[in-house]
């Protein structure tokens, strides 16, 4: 039985990730700052090779895996950006990956597991039809299946991004995390504990697939509909390995609604130069949900993620113009 993932595992991931990765940037942003009535500094996981916070971990879980177990290959199951992480990571360490993906997954995240090299399997009308698809399939092929938030060396390898905010503001009120299955969130409880331990860690879900939310207020799994048009925090229930840290030392665990996300989007387009999907937005809303709670505060936001789909694309688009011309 595999252990829960310590500081030291993220420090030691940190060294891993060197050799691929470089830092990404975290910038404040005099305009949002203004709108929000907060110092806001938005982590640009945005900015990674995959677009996404997630090959932090597929490295990190690649690079420790043993290697007869990634000669037989791995398959694994995801909306899209865990899906581009180990597809990332397999052809790093050119190692054979199989995904399943939901039917409808976001064409533009298909097409980049593919071009990564990595064998795509669309099968179900959600998340949870996709895993047990995944699993049918690692028994069949005699794949190692891996879970999308169940692993401690995926959490230890994203646990790097929040080593890189403590290092660069060592000061901050709080940090905010978006949650899908919580790797992240989990991750920045084990890096504050050690190192900021007055900085308050948040966690944030769309009160539409409020499954992580549930399970963390209520001390156990549980699952809910997963009805959010956001990608990735598209869950229908909570993960063990996550939700024992958090259960832990996170502070507090938020719901936004899916049209406050869209409406940070808009806002980080507007005010901070970043493109990022709903997911990536979903700590901004949290702070525009609640201003008087982080007023005059210094806050880390995660944006998670860059790879909106058209949709989002369009909309942003449109809400743009709607708010041109209201001024």
């Amino acid at each position: 039985m595999e252990t829960d993932p310590t500081y030291a595992d993220i420090v030691a991931a940190r060294d891993i990730l060197a050799r691929h990765l470089p830092e990404t940037p975290m910038w404040s942003y005099p305009a949002l700052n203004d709108a929000v009535g907060a110092t806001i500094y938005v982590k640009h996981e945005n900015t990674q090779p995959t677009g996404a916070f997630k090959v932090r971990g597929g490295l990190t879980l690649l690079a420790t895996m043993p290697a007869r177990q990634r000669a037989r290959g791995l398959i694994t199951y995801s909306t899209g950006n865990h899906a581009q992480a180990l597809a990332y990571a397999s052809a790093v360490f050119d190692t054979l990956c199989t995904v399943v993906m939901p039917a409808a997954a976001n064409e533009y995240k298909v097409r980049a597991v593919r071009a990564l090299g990595s064998e795509v399997v669309l099968h179900g009308a959600d998340l949870a039809a996709a895993q047990t698809y995944a699993e049918s399939l690692a028994a069949e092929r005699e794949l190692a299946l891996i879970s999308v938030g169940d692993n401690p060396s995926q959490v230890a390898g994203v646990g790097t991004l929040h080593l890189e905010i403590v290092s660069a503001q060592p000061d901050l009120d709080a940090v905010i995390v978006p949650v899908g299955s919580g790797t992240s969130a989990s991750a920045a409880c084990l890096v504050a504990a050690e190192l900021a331990p007055r900085c308050r860690v948040i966690a944030v879900q769309s009160s539409a697939s409020p499954a992580g939310h549930d399970s963390w207020h209520s001390g156990s799994l549980v699952q809910r509909a997963n009805q959010t048009v956001v990608e990735g925090l598209a869950t229908g229930r909570g993960f063990d390995l996550p939700q024992r840290i958090m259960r832990r030392c996170l502070s507090d665990f938020c719901l936004v609604s899916d049209a406050q996300i869209a409406e940070a989007q808009l806002l980080l387009a507007t005010h901070a130069h970043t493109l990022a999907e709903g997911a990536g937005a979903a700590a901004l809303a949290a702070v525009l949900a609640v201003p008087s709670t982080f007023s005059g505060q210094r806050v880390a936001v995660v944006c998670s993620g860059g790879n909106a789909n058209g949709a989002e694309l369009a909309a942003l688009g449109r809400n743009g113009s709607l708010a041109k011309s209201q001024l």
